[in-house]
C-alpha cells in the first residue's frame, strides 16, 4: 500500500471526484486543492498575459502552505494520504503560461519551495481527450472556465505528459478514462481503484 497517492489530470479530468471517492472508500486523509479561493483565477481567464504571473505565484504559495500544514499534522487514524494535485503542477502550468523571463524567476522560487514538500509514492494521471474535457468543464458550470479553448487544454495536457515521462524517480500510472464513468458507474470506479492501488515499479506506466 502506498503512503501518499496523488490523482492528477487536465482541467475537467475528474481529479477531485476520484480522489474524494478513493479517500472515502479507503479511510484515507484527503487533501483537495483550494483553487476556488484564488481571486486571480477568473481574472487570468479574462486577461492571461496580465494575470499569469501573480496567478502562478499565488497557486504555488497556497499549495506549499496547504501541503506543509497537512503533512506536519500526523493522523494516526488514516492509513495513507490522497491528494487531487501534485505541487509540480505549478511548474507545468507556469511553463505554459509565463513568458521566458518570468518563468526563469518562477523556476528559482519553485525549486526552493518544492524541495521541502514530500513526493508522492504514486501519481495516477487521468487521461481524457480534449472533447471529453470540454464536456466536463461545461457540465460543472464554473463561469470563468467556460471560455477555455481546446488549444489551451492541449497545451496543458502535453505539458503534463512531457513532464511525467521525464521523471524516472516517480511512479506514474496514466489511465485512459475516455471509456469510463467512474463517478456514476461503480464497476468503472472499482476498476480504476484497483489500477491505482496496484504495485508498480518506478517510471511511467500506461493503461488503456
Amino acid at each position: 500500500m502506498y503512503d501518499y497517492i496523488v490523482v492528477e489530470g487536465n482541467i475537467g479530468a475528474g481529479k477531485t471526484s476520484f480522489a474524494t471517492m478513493l479517500a472515502d472508500d479507503c479511510n484515507a486523509r484527503l487533501i483537495l486543492e483550494q483553487f476556488e479561493e484564488n481571486s486571480f483565477l477568473p481574472k487570468f481567464y479574462e486577461d492571461p498575459a496580465r494575470y499569469a504571473f501573480p496567478l502562478e505565484l499565488s497557486f504555488l504559495a497556497d499549495r506549499y502552505q496547504q501541503l506543509k500544514s497537512q503533512f506536519n499534522a500526523s493522523d494516526l487514524f488514516r492509513p495513507f494520504t490522497v491528494a487531487d494535485y501534485f505541487i509540480f503542477k505549478s511548474l507545468i502550468f507556469a511553463s505554459k503560461n509565463l513568458e521566458p523571463l518570468e518563468f526563469g524567476l518562477y523556476s528559482k522560487l519553485f525549486a526552493i519551495v518544492s524541495s521541502v514538500v514530500p513526493k508522492p509514492d504514486m501519481i495516477v494521471y487521468l487521461y481524457l481527450n480534449l472533447e471529453n474535457l470540454k464536456k466536463n468543464i461545461e457540465k460543472r458550470g464554473r463561469p470563468y472556465e467556460q471560455n477555455i479553448q481546446f488549444d489551451y487544454l492541449e497545451k496543458i495536457q502535453k505539458g503534463y505528459l512531457e513532464y511525467l515521462r521525464q521523471q524516472p524517480d516517480l511512479r506514474v500510472l496514466v489511465v485512459d478514462t475516455n471509456g469510463m464513468d467512474f463517478v456514476t458507474n461503480h464497476h468503472d470506479y472499482l476498476a480504476l481503484k484497483d489500477l491505482a492501488l496496484r504495485e508498480y515499479p518506478l517510471g511511467m506506466h500506461q493503461v488503456g
